[in-house]
């Protein structure tokens, strides 16, 4: 799974583009596979995100200008100021997702939410979690002295460390260069964290990075260029007016100036020119000309055979004052048109910053910490790039044909639904739902049920199945689509809406049978709680396992866990921890831990052991010490179906953990069954887990 920084600021024009560009050009160094994702843009003139368009087209970052945003700052804002919130972060994990799954690194920049500034800290602190970022924050030292910008950058240090979030790092910019070592002397003290504290980066105020271009000044401006056209990257620095005689004008030009003065005045206009050739004065970088009146005719005859003027000049609509009030309002932001300064950018980033501290950030992402909304959609981000076939048996059922349109629609797979065609296109109409990319037909008129009756009767005539009672068992749609995936016309099965568990898998145990090593089905659950995903099992399907089923359990629920991108440590659970209790269900589940140690003797197991000592470390240090499954286990065997099946709705229940299940384990083939109380929700997670089961081992599944 992709690692992700996520680079937050508290407060606008701090430099986190600045920092974003820095750290993507470091890790564009170390590979490839970097990306660049910012959950709101914030459009320009262009109609795009400068901050996008910049980290895309600088560094070719292999990605589209579309992928890099989840939803716009007018949609972002009535989300999240409308109770909308969940929602507001479903896209943008969703987004987020679909980047990582083709990604090794996403570094994601918080854009502005409101028109107040930047994203509210404790909505992007909160947006970082659900992704399972790291965040580097962003500090501004603008206008403050080296103790207050210290004590700013604590600020955000101790709001991450309350978040329980991990800081990747803390960038302080545009400090006062003389200030910058007495910040970085008040930062390398003790930070909130236990353990090594963060890399503090503190980046001194360079003024070419702040000052505006003169494509910027005409942009906002709305302003017409008269020459200069291809001098538009000079950065201008002060303002100055020039509403004097030229004579008394001349003593007030200072370096890089923007000279603004009304468009009629000749004289103010040849001077600004001459001072721009000339060595004896400082050089103005370019030249505003308010009011809407451009330069008399001469004036313009005058300059007309001048190929190469040296600046540029503009033409505003605004008179003088307006026009400055205007300029006041102006944020400078590097763009991707201004290379020069973007190089120098990263120059004075490079300068500060030890790029292999940036590197290193990226190690391997914690996969057994994965955030549950990003596992959610990582799932559909990796089910979409399989393109394999879904049987939907259930298609008289509404919640069914919802979920099968979203599957369509969003590429999870290709879509069969089985049932009455006439009746499934009708009701679909009547919904309003677009399936004409699934394939709907009738099991009673499909033109091969013959031989699909042949060779069920074939796998099951040495159980006394005649031909006769084969063609009945396949006008049950279940039958019908089971058999489809056993033939290889559907990669798996989803089914259950309307069917109790036993009719769902009792045809994939008669002929698509369990994998080699495995007597019997199970099931997990992949509990998505707000920080991590835990996988339980077995919660739907066996009542009371015998030791060696316990042991196939856990192996196949460790295997499960691995194909998702969970690190499995399974913990067997009792009422006792470790040799502490006696009885016959404490004895059944250490057989099972023996038996399942040498069938995964690289994946650790520990039991019997509690709940709260296999979840919780505190608990773990006290009961169980030393164990590497203890407080940090991932999978949690459960002894029967009654304590299973109990703690994960209760779990559910009172954690508003999402339960991702029940997922199907042991199968030859993926077959999956649902809740007949599912969500259309549930159906689309479930069909895209199935995918990506039949799209491991060879079509395989775990």
């Amino acid at each position: 799974m992709a690692v992700t920084l996520f680079v937050l600021s508290a407060e606008p024009r701090s430099g986190a583009t600045l920092t974003s560009l820095g750290i993507v050009s470091a890790l564009a160094a170390r590979t490839a596979r970097v990306a660049f994702f910012k959950p709101v843009a914030e459009a320009d003139e262009t109609g795009t995100d400068p901050d996008i368009r910049l980290l895309l087209e600088h560094f070719g970052l292999d990605q589209t200008l579309e992928s890099a945003f989840a939803l716009d700052r007018g949609k972002a804002a009535l989300l999240t100021s409308s109770g909308r919130r969940d929602e507001f972060l479903e896209c943008v994990a969703s987004a987020h997702a679909a980047l990582a799954a083709s990604h090794d690194v996403v570094v994601c920049e918080a854009g502005a939410v409101r028109d107040g500034g930047g994203m509210e800290f404790e909505l992007g602190l909160e947006l970082a979690g659900a992704l399972g970022a790291s965040v580097v924050a962003v500090v501004s030292g603008l206008g403050r002295d080296a103790d207050r910008t210290a004590e700013a950058a604590r600020l955000a240090e101790g709001l991450v460390a309350e978040k329980n979030l991990t800081l990747a790092a803390l960038a302080v910019n545009r400090v006062a260069e003389s200030d910058a070592a007495a910040v970085s002397q008040s930062l390398s003290g003790a930070s909130a964290f236990s353990g090594p504290p963060p890399p503090v980066w503190v980046i001194p105020e360079d003024p070419r990075l702040s000052r505006p271009s003169l494509a910027e000044i005409a942009a906002h401006l709305s302003a017409r260029i008269l020459w200069g056209a291809d001098r538009l990257d000079v950065q201008a620095g002060e303002t100055v007016v020039a509403a004097m005689s030229a004579g008394n004008f001349l003593s007030y030009v200072r370096p890089e100036c923007l000279v603004v003065t009304p468009g009629d005045r000749a004289d103010i206009i040849l001077a600004v020119l001459a001072a721009r050739m000339s060595g004896a004065f400082p050089h103005p970088a370019g030249l505003a000309l308010t009011g809407g009146i451009a330069p008399a005719a001469t004036i313009g005859a005058l300059l007309g055979d001048w190929a190469d003027i040296p600046m540029p000049v503009l033409l505003v609509d605004t008179p003088t004052y307006p026009t400055l009030r205007r300029l006041e309002s102006l944020a400078s932001r590097l763009r991707p048109e201004e290379p020069r300064r973007v190089q120098a950018a990263l120059g004075h980033f490079e300068s500060r910053v030890d790029v292999a501290s940036i590197q290193a950030l990226c190690s391997p992402a914690r996969t057994d910490a994965i955030p549950g909304l990003v596992f959610e959609q990582s799932i559909i981000a990796r089910a979409r790039g399989l393109r394999k076939t879904i049987v939907f048996p259930e298609g008289g059922e509404d919640r069914v044909l919802r979920a099968a349109e979203q599957v369509l629609a969003r590429g999870i797979a290709r879509v069969i639904i089985l049932g009455d065609v006439d009746d499934i296109r009708r009701r679909a109409a009547a919904l309003g739902l677009d399936i004409a990319a699934a394939q709907v037909f009738d099991p009673a008129g499909y033109p091969d049920r013959e031989a699909f009756a042949q060779t069920l009767f074939t796998l099951r005539r040495d159980k006394g199945l005649t031909l006769e009672a084969a063609r009945e068992l396949l006008a049950d749609k279940t039958y019908f689509g089971t058999m489809l995936v056993y033939k290889g016309l559907a990669d798996g099965m989803v089914s259950g809406a309307t069917t109790t568990t036993a009719d769902t898998i009792r045809p994939a145990l008669q002929f698509i049978r369990t994998r080699p090593g495995f007597s019997i089905v199970s099931s997990v659950f992949f509990m998505c709680l707000k920080d991590r995903v835990l996988v339980y099992g077995d919660c739907a399907v066996n009542p009371n396992p015998t030791a060696a089923e316990l042991a196939e359990i856990a192996v196949a629920s460790a295997q499960t866990a691995a194909r998702f991108g969970i690190a499995p440590r399974v913990a067997m659970l009792s009422y006792s921890t470790g040799a502490s209790g006696k009885g016959p269900g404490v004895d059944k589940v250490r057989e099972a831990v023996e038996l399942a140690k040498k069938r995964i003797p690289d994946i650790p197991v520990e039991g019997p052991i509690q709940y709260d000592a296999a979840i919780d470390p505190a608990t773990a240090a006290e009961k169980m010490p030393g164990s590497l499954v203890a407080g940090r286990a991932t999978v949690f065997v459960f002894p029967d179906l009654d304590t299973g099946n109990t703690t994960y709705k209760a779990v559910q229940r009172s954690s508003g953990a999402a339960a991702m299940g029940p997922v199907l384990q042991g199968l030859r083939k993926p077959v999956n069954d649902l809740s007949r109380g599912c969500t259309v929700r549930d159906i689309v997670y479930t069909a895209a887990v199935t995918v990506i089961q039949a799209g491991q081992d060879g079509g395989e599944a775990s």
